[in-house]
């Protein structure tokens, strides 16, 4: 099992590197990120496609660069693929062989559908479960799109155009009059069987676009993956950024190495946008480096197994210890089943529930005093796939009221992403009682609620159960526990 693995995206605004590290069979992290703005294929457009010297020369620095780093990681893997700009050029083959003759490194280039494929797979394995949706990834010489259908990757296009290469061919050349005329025949390329309400956007300018969302709306996460909004109600504000000079950018939240092409990322994004009828966009903070990793990683498969996540199953295997036993997921969902004629909570919540269990004991890794407050932030920070924010933040908030009485001016920050205080409460109680149980480290305790009243007990001896503790606990509603006896 390769335990690092190193991906290179040699793209044709920038070169990035990804290496991921391995904790189980299926369970992953990402270790560290490198990114070159290279620009392979910069003045290309203008010369027959062909790689400049200058551009190559550079994107060999940065890949002689990549392989230092890989190497001081100690990957055993190191995948590189082409896009767009190299397979578009004449030379790219001269190109190729170079970087082999140098640098002893193997360049894998891609074709458009095979690059829309792995944006799809990284999107599909990677976001908070979906049905339906088509995915956008606008890069610097081309667009990808992949059509999923019911959980299924059903289709894929590339179309030539991105936003070096509209940059180059009609902006730096004051030729805007003619984009219309230069990019509605290549949207007629797009099947209306593409059409979908909901669009996952990859890449750096829609990454950048959601940024500037999420700032104006003083949103409440700093993740832009699985971040949602509505075209309709942000349009106006993607518009002003479309319209604004160059050094007013910044004020929308668009970072510097962005300027020069924002503006042609988001033309080409609502262009698509509209021909796709897309109403919902869910940003995507993977991509092609994901895809390529997950292509390895799932062989011959193309989804994790069944309730699987690799964020949650990294995250036990690297800081819960081995040896400890944990029945605080055992107890939580039996009290929660127990409870269910008097909590009335939906069954979805039933899964977040489990996730805080899990994950409740984390943050006793970097020390017991405050462990329920670093725990929320292993949560927040780690649970990177497969959640959404409202799943993310609700698991994260249960974690840290660690049984005290829900202060709903503290939650105010996360009010729009967090359920009525009713659910909170509620999870909130089973779950410190659950934690509590644990402590005693036994196995056989059972639950019987009625009259109001949760009968905890051991059918062959006494608990002893902190009461202390229990008592502690903030209860929702005039609930009675009864300790060692049966109902």
């Amino acid at each position: 099992m390769a335990k690092k693995t190193a991906v290179v995206d040699l793209g044709s605004n920038s070169i990035r590197m990804v290496i991921f590290e391995k904790t189980s069979r299926y369970g992953f992290y990402t270790t560290c990120e490198y990114k070159r703005k290279v620009r392979l294929g910069e003045n290309s457009y203008n010369n027959g496609k062909i790689l400049q010297e200058e551009a190559m020369q550079k994107a060999e620095d940065a890949l002689k660069f990549f392989k230092e780093c890989s190497l001081k990681h100690k990957c055993k893997k190191m995948f590189i693929i082409g896009t767009s700009a190299l397979r578009d050029a004449p030379n790219s083959k001269e190109f190729i062989k170079r970087i082999k003759k140098k640098l002893n490194l193997n360049i894998r280039c891609i074709d458009g559908k095979e690059e829309s494929y792995l944006g799809g797979l990284a999107a599909l394995n990677l976001l908070s479960p979906f049905k339906n949706a088509t995915t956008l990834d606008i890069g610097g010489g081309s667009s990808e799109l992949c059509l999923i259908k019911n959980n299924k990757i059903v289709s894929c296009i590339s179309l030539d155009i991105g936003t070096v290469r509209l940059k180059e061919l009609f902006y730096d050349k004051g030729k805007t009059d003619s984009l219309d005329e230069f990019i509605d025949p290549i949207l007629n390329q797009i099947p209306n069987e593409f059409c979908n309400h909901n669009l996952i956007a990859i890449g750096g300018s829609l990454r950048a676009i959601s940024n500037s969302i999420m700032q104006k709306n003083s949103y409440p996460l700093r993740n832009l993956h699985d971040f949602h909004y509505d075209l309709d109600e942000e349009k106006e504000h993607i518009e002003k950024i479309l319209k604004a000079k160059a050094d007013s950018l910044a004020n929308f939240g668009i970072k510097k190495d962005r300027f020069d092409t924002i503006k042609k990322g988001i033309f080409i994004f609502l262009k698509i946008a509209q021909k796709l009828k897309t109403k919902h966009i869910i940003t995507s903070g993977v991509g092609i480096r994901e895809g390529v990793y997950l292509k390895d990683l799932l062989r011959p498969n193309s989804k994790f197994p069944i309730n699987f996540n690799p964020s949650l199953k990294s995250l036990q295997d690297r800081f819960l210890k081995k040896d400890r036993n944990n029945y605080t997921t055992k107890f939580a969902i039996q009290i929660f089943n127990s409870l269910k004629d008097i909590h009335k909570i939906h069954e979805n919540y039933k899964q977040n529930l489990l996730v805080a269990a899990k994950l409740c004991h984390i943050g006793e890794y970097l020390n017991f005093y405050f462990s329920n407050e670093h725990s929320a932030h292993f949560v927040l920070e780690g649970l990177n796939y497969g959640f959404s924010h409202k799943e993310k933040v609700l698991i994260a908030n249960i974690i840290k009221l660690n049984g005290k009485k829900v202060n709903p001016y503290n939650l105010e920050p996360y009010k729009q992403l967090l359920p009525n205080t009713h659910i909170i409460s509620w999870l909130n109680f089973i779950l410190n009682l659950a934690k509590i149980l644990n402590s005693i480290n036994e196995n056989n305790i059972n639950f019987i609620f009625s009259d109001n009243t949760l009968y905890i007990f051991n059918d062959s001896k006494i608990l002893n159960l902190p009461k202390e503790e229990i008592k502690k606990i903030t209860k929702p509603t005039s609930l009675s526990l009864v300790i060692n006896q049966k109902p």
